[in-house]
C-alpha cells in the first residue's frame, strides 16, 4: 500500500501548541507597529487593529463560565459579547493593549468548543491585522491545512462549510483539497481565509467557483 504523501495525516497536529506559537508570531510582528498602525482599520469588521488585539486576549481569557455569563449579560447578542469583552482587554494606550496581549501567549484557557476554533480565532485575526498592514507572513502549511480541514466539515462559529457547498477546493502549496463542483484554487491561507468570510482572500483564488465563493464570503462578512 502506498503511503500518503501527506504529513499531517501520519503525524499527530498539536492544536494547542500551534496556538501558542501562531500568537507569538503575531506578538512578534505588533512589537514594531507605530501608534498610526495600531489605529489602522483591520479586516475584522470596523475594528481597528488595536481592538482585534484586544479582542484575541479576551479569546484567551475567558473560560467556559466566565464566557457564558457575558453572553446572558449580553442577552446572547454575540456581538455586544465580543464589544464588552474587547473593551475590557484594551489598555489605555496600544503599549498596554500589547501587554496585556503578551500575557496570554501561553494561556490554555478557551470558551466552549472544539480547540480548532480557537486556532482559527489567532490564524485569521492575525490575517486581518497583518494585511492591511502590508505585513506579509503565511503560518506553516501543516497548520493551515488542519484549519482548512476543519473549516471545511463545520459551520462552528463561521459557516464555513456553508460556504464552500458545491464547490471544489484545492489548494496549490499543500495537500488540502475538499469538495465536488466549480474548483476554486490558491494558496491555503487564502482558502482559509475566505472561508472565514473574508472576501478579500478571494482575489489570491483563482477558478471557476471563485465568483461564487466571492458572493457567500461577502454575504456573510467577517465575525469578530
Amino acid at each position: 500500500m502506498a503511503r500518503s504523501s501527506d504529513p499531517s495525516r501520519r503525524n499527530p497536529f498539536d492544536v494547542r501548541a500551534a496556538t501558542q506559537t501562531e500568537r507569538v508570531a503575531l506578538a512578534n510582528r505588533l512589537d514594531s507597529l507605530t501608534d498610526a498602525q495600531w489605529a489602522q482599520p483591520s479586516l475584522c469588521g470596523d475594528w481597528s487593529v488595536e481592538q482585534v488585539v484586544a479582542h484575541l486576549t479576551a479569546a484567551a481569557s475567558s473560560g467556559p463560565l466566565r464566557w457564558m455569563g457575558s453572553v446572558i449579560r449580553a442577552r446572547f447578542d454575540f456581538d455586544e459579547h465580543n464589544a464588552r469583552r474587547m473593551v475590557e482587554q484594551r489598555g489605555a494606550t496600544p503599549a498596554e493593549t500589547l501587554a496585556k496581549f503578551h500575557n496570554i501567549l501561553t494561556s490554555t484557557t478557551s470558551p466552549f468548543g472544539p480547540s480548532e476554533a480557537w486556532l482559527g480565532e489567532v490564524v485569521v485575526h492575525s490575517q486581518d491585522i497583518l494585511r492591511p498592514l502590508g505585513i506579509a507572513y503565511t503560518p506553516p502549511i501543516v497548520m493551515t491545512t488542519h484549519l482548512a480541514r476543519f473549516l471545511a466539515r463545520t459551520n462552528f462559529t463561521v459557516a464555513s462549510k456553508k460556504a464552500i457547498h458545491g464547490l471544489h477546493l484545492e489548494a496549490v502549496d499543500g495537500p488540502f483539497s475538499t469538495g465536488v463542483g466549480p474548483q476554486v484554487s490558491g494558496p491555503t491561507i487564502a482558502l482559509v481565509m475566505a472561508m472565514a468570510g473574508r472576501e478579500t482572500y478571494c482575489d489570491d483564488l483563482t477558478g471557476p467557483g471563485v465568483d461564487t465563493l466571492r458572493a457567500r464570503s461577502q454575504a456573510a462578512g467577517p465575525r469578530s
